[in-house]
Parts: C-alpha cells; sequence; structure tokens
C-alpha cells in the first residue's frame, strides 16, 4: 500500500466566522485538542484522509489581526512564521467579508501558501448579497472556494484546491499588497538592507520591513541583534520623516490606511448588496436582548433557564450512575478477601472517585449550554448589555467574557484576561474571576442542594449561589477599583456578530472535550487524593479501639436480644468504632486542629478535611466527603452520599447552604492559583488575595448559616 503524503493546513480566520464548525466537519472524530507551546490556550488538532494525502489540520485561535499583542495573535502568528505550515485556509465570514479581509491582507503579506474559504456562503445567498468570487480571485492572489459549514457544502472543492496549492497547481498568480509610494520605497531600502545579512537571507525580508515600519516589538528585537540593525534604524528615521513631511502621520498609520483602502477598493468592485435592506431576525431578536429595559432581566433569565435545564434533566441521569456504581461496589466487594484492599476500592476509588463521576451529566449539561449561547452570538450581547452594570462598579463589558469563561474553568478564564489593555482592569478581573462558580464546584452544589431541597427548589438554590459569586466578585471589583487599583476603565468596543441556530455537533463536540478533561481530571488528580485521603482517614490504626470493639461485640451476641435487634446493635457499634478510628487517624487530628474555627459557621472536623483536600480541585470536596462518609456504611442503599449526608444528625440544611458559600468563595484550586500568579507577576498580591477570600467566605458563610438557622 502506498504511503499517504501529509499536508500540514492551518485554519486562521476572525472570531465568529464558523471556522470550529468548518474544522469539526473537515475532521470529525479524527480530533484532539492540547495547549499551543508554552501557553494554555488549546490547541485543536485533527486529520482527514483525502485520496493519496492526510491532511492534518490546525484550528488556529480566532483574531482580527496578526499584530502581537492579544495571546490569541501571538500563537496564530508564531505558528504561522514558526511552524510554517504547508497550506493556510483562511476562513472568511461571507456576511462580514469586509471586517474579515483585514487578516487575509495581512497573510497576503507573509508570502505564504493560502487560499480562502468564503464561509457562510447559505446566509449570503439568503440576504442577496453578490460576490464576484473570480474577481476577488485575482485581487487577492488566492483560490476562493463558498463553503457552508452549517450545510457541509463546499468540503470536497476546499480539499481538492488544498491539494492543488500544496502541489503547486495554482493558475492565480500571487498578489502583493502594494502601499503608497513612501511607504513601498522605505519597505524596498529596508528589505534591501535585511537581505545583506546571511542569517536573514532565509526569512521573507519584505514582510520584515513591513513589520518595522509597523512598530512590530517582535521584529524589533529580532532585528536588533544583528549588524545592519544600524543601518536599517536610520532608514525607519528617513521613513518617518517623510511620512510626517507629506502625510502629517507615521508609517504605521499609512500602512493600515492602505490596507483599508485595498479592502474598500476590493468590496466596491466585487460585492454588490440589495438595494433595500430588509429587517433580519437578529434584528428582531435585538430590539428585545440589548433593550436598555429588558437587556438584564433577559439575561438573567437565560443563566436560570441553563441551570434549571442542568439540574431537571441531570438529576435522573446522575441517578443511574449511583446505581451503577452502587452495583459495582457489590459485584467487586465479595471477589475481594483482603479487608485493607477492599476498604481501599469500595470505600476509597469507588466511593471517591464514583463520587464525582456521577456529576459528570450536569457538567456536560452545563458546557452544552454555555458554549450554544456563545455560538449563537447571544453571549457577546450579554456582555453588551451588562457594560453599563459593570462601568458602576469600575470595569467594563470586556470584563465580563473572562468573567463568564470562569462559570467553566478559571485557569482560561484568568488567561482571557489578557485582552484587556488596562493593567489595572487586568488585575482587579483576574481576582474576582474565581468567585465565578467554575465547573468543578457543581457537583458540591449539585450533592447538597439536591440532598436538602426537592428537584424544583434544589435548582434555585444553585442559581441563588452562582448569583451570589456574581455579586461579590462585582462588590470586590469597586472595593479594588476604589482604593489599591483606582484607575478610569478603557473604552469598551464589542463587534455584535448576527445571531445563528448553532449545529448540534459543534456545541456537543465542545461539550465533549470538557467532559473528556473532567473524566481525566478525576481518573489522575481526584484518583490520587482520594489514595491519599483514605490513607489518612485509616492510618494510623487503634489497636486499643479494636479490643473495644471486639468486647461490645461479644457483649451484644450474649444479649438476650433478638436477632433483628442485634443486627441493628452491631451495625452501630461497627459504625461507631469506625468513627472512632477516624479521628484517631491522620485526617481526624487534622480536622480536630481546624474545628474551633471552622465550628461557627457549622462545620465539624469531617467537613474541615474536606474543604482542606479541595484545594487541590474543588471536585475532590465530594469525593473527600465519600471516602470519609462511606466508612461504617455496609447497606448498598446507604452507600449514597446524600442519603448518609441527610440522615447525618450534625449535617442539616443550615450546615448545606454554609458549605455551598464557603466553597464558592474560598482560594481556587491549585493550578488556578499557579496560573494566577504567572499572569501576575509576583506572589504578593495572590497571597494577599488569598487571605482576602479565607476571611470573606468564613463571613458569608457565618451570616448564611446563622440566618438559615433562624429561617428554615
Amino acid at each position: 500500500m502506498t504511503e499517504r503524503k501529509e499536508i500540514s493546513v492551518a485554519l486562521a480566520g476572525n472570531p465568529n466566522c464558523g471556522k470550529s464548525s468548518l474544522f469539526n466537519v473537515l475532521t470529525g472524530s479524527h480530533q484532539k485538542v492540547g495547549n499551543f507551546s508554552g501557553v494554555t490556550i488549546e490547541k485543536h488538532e485533527g486529520y482527514l484522509d483525502y485520496g493519496s494525502y492526510r491532511i492534518r489540520f490546525v484550528d488556529l485561535p480566532g483574531t482580527y489581526s496578526l499584530t502581537p499583542y492579544s495571546p490569541e495573535e501571538i500563537v496564530t502568528r508564531n505558528y504561522l512564521i514558526d511552524e510554517r505550515p504547508d497550506v493556510v485556509v483562511n476562513v472568511l465570514e461571507g456576511p462580514n467579508l469586509e471586517r474579515n479581509l483585514l487578516l487575509t491582507t495581512q497573510l497576503m503579506e507573509m508570502n505564504i501558501d493560502f487560499l480562502a474559504a468564503l464561509n457562510m456562503i447559505d446566509e449570503v445567498e439568503e440576504k442577496g448579497i453578490s460576490i464576484d468570487v473570480k474577481q476577488l480571485q485575482r485581487l487577492l492572489g488566492c483560490h476562493i472556494v463558498p463553503t457552508s459549514a452549517k450545510k457541509r457544502t463546499g468540503i470536497d472543492p476546499l480539499l481538492a484546491h488544498i491539494v492543488r496549492v500544496y502541489e503547486k497547481d495554482i493558475e492565480i498568480r500571487k498578489n502583493k499588497l502594494s502601499f503608497r509610494p513612501v511607504i513601498e520605497e522605505a519597505v524596498d531600502e529596508i528589505a534591501g538592507i535585511l537581505r545583506r545579512e546571511k542569517d536573514l537571507q532565509s526569512a521573507d525580508t519584505r514582510w520584515l520591513a513591513i513589520k518595522l515600519l509597523e512598530s512590530d516589538r517582535e521584529v524589533y528585537h529580532r532585528v536588533q541583534q544583528y549588524p545592519v540593525w544600524v543601518k536599517v534604524e536610520l532608514s525607519l528615521q528617513e521613513a518617518m520623516r517623510e511620512a510626517a513631511k507629506l502625510y502629517d502621520s507615521d508609517p504605521e498609520m499609512l500602512i493600515t490606511e492602505d490596507r483599508h483602502a485595498f479592502i474598500r477598493g476590493a468590496m466596491k468592485e466585487c460585492v454588490r448588496f440589495p438595494e433595500e435592506r430588509k429587517s433580519t431576525a437578529t434584528d428582531y431578536i435585538d430590539m428585545v436582548v440589548l433593550n436598555r429595559l429588558l437587556g438584564l432581566p433577559v439575561f438573567l433569565f437565560v443563566v436560570w433557564a441553563i441551570f434549571q435545564i442542568t439540574f431537571t434533566l441531570g438529576s435522573p441521569l446522575m441517578d443511574m450512575l449511583e446505581t451503577l456504581f452502587a452495583a459495582l461496589s457489590g459485584a467487586i466487594e465479595p471477589l475481594l478477601v483482603n479487608s485493607t484492599l477492599r476498604s481501599i476500592v469500595i470505600d476509597g476509588i469507588i466511593a471517591g472517585v464514583g463520587g464525582v463521576l456521577v456529576f459528570l451529566p450536569n457538567i456536560v449539561l452545563l458546557f452544552i449550554g454555555l458554549s450554544f449561547l456563545e455560538a449563537s452570538g447571544y453571549m457577546a450581547r450579554a456582555a453588551f448589555v451588562i457594560d453599563k452594570v459593570m462601568h458602576r462598579f469600575g470595569l467594563h463589558g470586556k470584563s465580563f467574557i473572562p468573567m463568564i469563561t470562569g462559570f467553566g474553568c478559571s485557569i482560561p478564564a484568568i488567561m482571557a484576561t489578557r485582552t484587556l489593555k488596562s493593567p489595572t482592569d487586568r488585575l482587579a478581573t483576574i481576582l474576582i474571576i474565581p468567585f465565578m462558580s467554575c465547573g468543578a464546584k457543581l457537583p458540591v452544589y449539585v450533592l447538597l442542594a439536591g440532598a436538602f431541597f426537592p428537584p424544583d427548589v434544589a435548582a434555585n438554590v444553585m442559581f441563588a449561589v452562582y448569583l451570589l459569586g456574581v455579586v461579590v466578585a462585582l462588590l470586590s471589583a469597586k472595593l479594588l477599583k476604589s482604593t489599591v487599583l483606582k484607575c478610569d476603565s478603557e473604552p469598551f468596543v464589542m463587534e455584535l456578530p448576527p445571531y445563528r441556530w448553532p449545529t448540534l455537533h459543534s456545541v456537543l463536540f465542545q461539550a465533549k472535550i470538557k467532559a473528556m478533561m473532567y473524566v481525566r481530571k478525576a481518573g489522575t488528580l481526584i484518583l490520587a487524593a482520594v489514595l491519599i485521603i483514605w490513607a489518612v482517614s485509616n492510618y494510623p490504626h487503634s489497636e486499643e479501639i479494636d479490643r473495644w470493639a471486639a468486647s461490645e461485640a461479644s457483649r451484644i451476641e450474649e444479649s438476650p436480644l433478638s436477632a433483628v435487634d442485634k443486627k441493628a446493635e452491631t451495625e452501630s457499634l461497627e459504625y461507631r468504632a469506625q468513627s472512632l478510628q477516624l479521628q484517631h487517624s491522620f485526617a481526624g487530628r487534622v480536622g480536630k486542629v481546624i474545628e474551633p474555627v471552622i465550628k461557627p459557621i457549622g462545620f465539624d472536623w469531617r467537613i474541615g478535611i474536606a474543604l482542606v483536600t479541595g484545594l487541590a480541585a474543588k471536585e475532590v470536596v465530594v469525593s473527600t466527603m465519600g471516602t470519609i462518609y462511606a466508612l461504617g456504611q455496609t447497606d448498598e442503599s446507604s452507600a449514597e452520599l446524600a442519603t448518609i449526608l441527610k440522615n447525618d444528625p450534625s449535617f442539616s440544611r443550615a450546615t448545606a447552604l454554609s458549605l455551598m458559600v464557603f466553597v464558592l468563595l474560598y482560594i481556587p484550586c491549585v493550578a488556578a492559583v499557579g496560573v494566577m500568579k504567572k499572569e501576575i507577576g509576583e506572589w504578593r498580591p495572590v497571597l494577599l488575595y488569598s487571605a482576602y477570600v479565607l476571611v470573606l467566605a468564613w463571613l458569608l458563610s457565618f451570616v448564611t448559616y446563622r440566618l438559615a438557622l433562624v429561617m428554615l
């Protein structure tokens, strides 16, 4: 069998252009997700066998330009320069072509092999827009293939054109984007100087010259290390003087103007819009969701609905998984003769890891909801609507996007703050993101709300906890921005993409990725934590307690009680003995030490252990409770952690509410703290923040617990 040739293809395009949907259509299930080197931005790769070729696709982060300011721009540009993919597919949003062409002009300047996928061609036709594709091809100097990821059209022609570009079977002459004479002369002069440097001869010296005229910091640092920099700097200064003399401007501004002039000319020549623009569905929906009075209530209703759906649909699935793990325990227990091994597997691994995995349906449903809102275009509206509210707390709508991302995971949310230009806005946003309830906290809420409240009330309780996180975040931002981070917020401008019905495949794929990350976490970090918790909860073992338990068992056996009463007394004795052993263990001793601090907020030493281990990952709070409370529970029905908590006399509704508030507010997981330090650059703000959230969590939990004791 002939070995397939491999073609590396990068997909580049603006946010909301349908690039990721096209990637999903092209690669199907042959995908993997990782991170780009040195950053936490996700890297989606996939492959497709086409004829005698294996095409490997990389879905680059959505970006409006290749100016290296945001993390997405840096990652995309570095990948194109350093990895040099065989073909770049520039995905263009057909209905908003003019905005998308800025990135295209920058790809033209890079002198790379690329073609354009004119995506959403079905929407172009529906809106009555006419695009002269052949003429646009000549202007851009690249193949243009009309596609629709939603309707899966144009896929085969796109693949065929990728092969043609790879094999250099190109009848279209590459079009070098020309600038006004003063810029072209400077570009030619600087490029000529750069070509004299041997180590730079392999680079595209014209592109380097353009970037130097644009004051590109990365290219500046690259060229400054060579001897030719002296002459290059003189040429740059001369270009600046000429631009100031002729246009009262600088080369960077003139280059930007020339790009936009080219785009306007191309649009004028190749695109025709219908004379009378009809109101679209987007216009009608925006009349409601962007309304000055209705916008915020609609947003709150949408978030509330997501949590209602998450809890209502997730509960039956969660019950099925609980039944499955209970059956698994029942099947494995007779096979394990050794009591220690049986305790590790049943009380440790299955009770701990299984106690986390049962919440997988809720996690998946939550991510499906968030992915749907983002893909539909509503998430941008939510940021716009919330902008005025954010300004009152010293921030702006742009900070809201990382905050919303924090509902999924704090780590990418903290990284997303790089798009904020103001250092004080960025720092304030980083510090309040952990108050957004990440997916890892959801199992704790589901467990406690489900155990102590009926389903319809439980969903409202969860919504209230999430809302409390948002309120605390905004008040904390106000405190920060009016004291230590006092500074005006930057102006807020955000594009509002048209509404689109997301493809089911795209939404489910995003949920699948998050679910797999959750499962991997359960199988690695949480499994390790569970085993450690089991060990510190079982050792050291007291022989004295064993002797006391054996003596009491003999007394019960010799007593005149009935068989049923003897069984009940024996089970009660076993539970008391195991409880005493737990208090004697390392975990029990740690819990006893911190118990006086947490007792006023309704917690005992067992919850204290769970909160300490929860610093590794918030899911571990549930698995720790599963491991600890599973001790002494021998019958199948009592193996459910919710039932155990509900029947525990030391655990009440007030305790459950207090614990939810504390988990919401106290220190995030170790990984999030590490990323926070990396983004801020020093430990001092992180340590001060940690002290602040611990005090805040204790105070609000105390208030919650005391009010609940009175009212419930």
